[in-house]
């Protein structure tokens, strides 16, 4: 069982000489291993997340997508996270278990649940099917990824948070990488087809879901196995409190935290809006933008589209790299300019790669593109964490973590609405444009973190 120091502090009241005494937990530093060992699963996760990143988008247009549909038929990613992240995130704090803890239970359901969508989404034989599978495979992986970020402010003292998240964004930095990369490595390397017949996924992409299946179930079940947990302060208070609340009762408290964030989580709601506005319109166009603007070809039965399709996923793999790095050198940056200063300067560099993917008519170039965005990735997944953590209480940070992910689905839901209508509307289903729209929202968010009050 993991232990907790007690405090016991006494204050003398100066006008009756009066002594108070008070009482509270206080969290010991963690060893580099138990961090380690904390944040092992997140490369899991991140397998599921990278594949579907660099391959829905091929998959929805090998089965018959058009460009400017492909926003709407990734609805089910934004949606799914709004729907299940605050709820999970209430009830995970209400979870307790003498062997398994409070957040452990989460992480391993949902690794089997999205190790089975992993398994079943590259086998859609009809465009619904891949969409019905994307609503699937994404719930699962709200499931337990989003317990992770609270999993760090429930172990951490204050002063190892930045470097908890950092680890994190480290482990996702290398899963994406492998994950990204896993359709031209089964091509390249095991010489595995990359093309199919016109409408069937090609084998090299179901095989990557399929390694990407057992690497998520594997890392998660690391995590849960080998990380123990700090019971509650109250146990009895906790169960007498949920004997008390109904699902319902938990279901509308969950969405009505939205109007009782604290000031910097409002502040850091309209970062992470811009933020991940970009970052979904990376995902969603990057596919459709190389092939057709540095690649020249929309036919997805092609060679030269599939090979352009598995050079995004070096790309992605190269940004994810990069961001695996940089995770280490942010927080050393940020003991010296602050940390909102930080987030700053890296959404930037992550803003400018995006706009200069226009330029760029040489595919190997998309590889220094792709370090703006690996500097922002790191960024994004640690700093406003990091920041927001000190300004929660310790009983809701799982709650609290779980509404500020309306902030990444909110911008997200936005996107799927409005980018297939201006790309359509205003420049010709050039989906290069998308990247562009992404590379000026991800630097207004990076001026944005100057209105962010940070107390470090």
């Amino acid at each position: 069982m993991a232990r907790r120091f007690i405090l016991v502090k006494c204050y003398l009241n100066p006008v009756n000489n009066s002594a108070t005494v008070s009482i509270s937990s206080t969290k010991p530093r963690l060893s580099f291993r138990q961090i380690w060992n904390m944040s092992f699963g997140f490369m899991g996760i991140q397998f599921g997340f990278a594949l579907q990143n660099a391959n829905v988008s091929r998959i929805f247009e090998t089965l018959g997508a058009a460009q400017d549909e492909l926003p709407i038929l990734w609805l089910a990613a934004p949606v799914t996270g709004l729907l299940v992240q605050p709820i999970i995130g209430y009830y995970s704090d209400r979870t307790w278990h003498p062997k398994w803890g409070r957040r452990r239970p989460f992480f391993a359901i949902g690794a089997i649940l999205a190790t089975i969508g992993l398994f079943l989404m590259p086998n859609s034989t009809a465009l619904w099917m891949a969409v019905i599978m994307l609503w699937l495979l994404d719930a699962a992986i709200n499931v337990s990824m989003e317990p992770f970020r609270a999993f760090v402010g429930d172990m951490l003292p204050n002063e190892q948070r930045t470097s908890g998240f950092a680890m994190q964004s480290f482990f996702i930095g290398i899963g994406a990488v492998v994950a990204s990369a896993l359709p031209w490595m089964f091509t390249n390397w095991f010489g595995v087809s990359n093309t199919a017949i016109d409408g069937t996924i090609p084998d090299s992409v179901k095989w990557s879901f399929y390694i990407g299946g057992v690497a998520y179930f594997g890392a998660v079940m690391w995590t849960v196995f080998t990380s123990e947990e700090y019971p509650p302060d109250d146990l009895e208070k906790l169960r007498k409190e949920n004997a008390k609340i109904g699902i319902w009762d938990g279901l509308r408290e969950s969405f009505m935290g939205i109007f009782e964030m604290p000031r910097t989580m409002i502040q850091l709601a309209a970062v992470q809006f811009f933020s991940w506005f970009a970052l979904f319109a990376m995902w969603i166009y990057t596919t459709s933008a190389v092939t057709s603007h540095v690649y020249g070809t929309t036919d997805t039965a092609s060679t030269l589209y599939n090979e352009g399709a598995d050079w995004v996923g070096i790309c992605f793999a190269i940004y994810n790299g990069f961001a695996a790095l940089a995770a280490f050198a942010l927080p050393l940056l940020a003991k010296k300019i602050t940390r909102r200063m930080t987030h700053l300067v890296a959404l930037c560099c992550g803003g400018l790669g995006l706009l200069s993917i226009y330029f760029i008519t040489d595919p190997n170039m998309l590889l220094v593109s792709m370090i703006g965005v690996g500097i922002a990735w790191a960024s994004i997944l640690s700093m406003p964490y990091a920041m927001l953590a000190g300004s929660l209480p310790a009983k809701k940070m799982g709650y609290y973590m779980g509404v500020f992910n309306f902030f990444i689905v909110i911008p997200q839901i936005v996107a799927a609405g409005i980018l297939g209508f201006l790309l359509k509307s205003f420049f010709g289903n050039v989906s290069v444009y998308a990247l562009i729209i992404g590379g000026v929202s991800m630097m207004v968010a990076g001026f944005l973190c100057l209105f962010v009050d940070d107390d470090e």
